[in-house]
């Protein structure tokens, strides 16, 4: 599947690279929307994450790619907040029918660059904010290093295990290239999409509900506790929630599967509720504080499942130009019991 992967991407234009990690994890590279497009366990040739359906022949990638459709071609990307000020063009109107992703944000023109021996996916690009109509001028850069199974000194998960691991640690850096204008802040937005149907697991310090952001959520798909919320995403259509920064952990999880084979995608970031998060619920623009969000999808954009997390802004009143994120990626697959006996050391004891 990993071969195959690459070479349809070689075929229609759009090649991809690999980065081994040291315990054997390989992590595909895409330029192309400047995405982690792959993640693969040691001597699995399984991908971990979702991709495009358009991406399984060369014939379909090319005329993917040679549409003026959104190259959304699946895996870990990294947009920009706020969503209101750069994928509605004609705010104050929120129809959904007008959102648009800004081409020169994705798939952009990434270039890759060597840095001290690292391979780095580097973006230039200009935005116009919707609601103030000021000018960014801005750079993003994105890259991979190692990130060891934090489980490998746990004496009660041994490395016999019946479960493959694999993993990365994601930087992302954002750096505005000229003084912003009053009131301009952007911030840095990554989003993971895995396959449709499993349950979004978010770890929190302390009873916090999630803040309904489009669709309509079924009574038992959203289940919150004091320490923890559920989120079951299998719905038809397009959902979504935000959870502030206040009550995160930095930890979430999506499990999927069934009992013979699941998978957990563990992301662990860095919440800083000091910060600025300028993401705000559409209609509610003085709303702020959102650092955590999941979308559900199943309509024309594809089937699958979106753990979503926010950095605090740069721009005008931040005291900042640049800001650079380290996130990390722990994936393991294997029996459904197993598999959940580390999200309870991972995220929760309430899993």
């Amino acid at each position: 599947m990993l071969e195959k992967l690459l070479d349809t991407l070689a075929s229609a234009g759009k090649p991809a690279e690999v980065c081994e990690m040291p315990e054997g994890s390989r992590v595909v590279l895409l330029p192309h929307g400047g995405r982690v497009l792959g993640l693969f366990a040691k001597g699995s040739d399984e991908n971990l994450y979702w991709t495009n359906p358009a991406l399984q022949s060369a014939e379909t990638a090319r005329a993917f790619y040679a549409s003026g459709d959104w190259h959304n071609s699946g895996g870990d990307r990294t947009w920009l907040a706020p969503e209101v000020d750069i994928f509605f063009p004609h705010y104050p109107n929120l129809d959904l029918s007008t959102y648009w992703q800004p081409r020169q944000l994705d798939p952009g023109a990434y270039s890759v660059v060597d840095v001290d021996g690292e391979r780095r996916m580097v973006n230039r690009l200009s935005l116009t904010l919707s609601r103030s109509k000021l000018n960014v001028d801005l750079e993003m850069s994105k890259w991979v290093r190692p990130a060891g199974d934090p489980l490998r000194y746990e004496t009660d998960f041994p490395a016999d295990m019946p479960v493959r691991y694999a993993g990365y640690a994601q930087h992302t850096r954002l750096k505005m290239l000229q003084q912003p204008g009053p009131g301009a802040q952007v911030g840095l937005w990554n989003l993971v999409q895995m396959p449709h149907g499993g349950e979004l697991l978010v770890a929190t310090y302390s009873r916090s509900e999630p803040k309904l952001y489009m669709g309509s959520i079924a009574e038992g798909d959203l289940r919150v506790s004091d320490h923890l919320v559920r989120y079951r995403m299998s719905a038809k259509g397009e959902h979504k929630i935000g959870l502030r920064a206040v009550g995160m952990t930095g930890r979430v999880g999506y499990l999927y599967g069934d009992e013979n084979e699941s998978t957990l995608i563990v992301r662990s970031f860095f919440v800083n509720p000091s910060g600025e998060y300028v993401d705000v619920p559409w209609a509610e623009t003085g709303n702020f504080g959102y650092a955590v969000q999941a979308c559900n999808v199943d309509s024309k954009w594809g089937s699958f499942s979106e753990l979503e997390y926010h950095m605090p802004a740069i721009g005008d009143g931040t005291g900042r130009m640049e800001y650079e994120d380290v996130s990390q990626i722990w994936a393991y697959r294997g029996p459904r019991a197993v598999v959940q006996a580390i999200g309870r050391r991972l995220l929760s004891s309430a899993i």
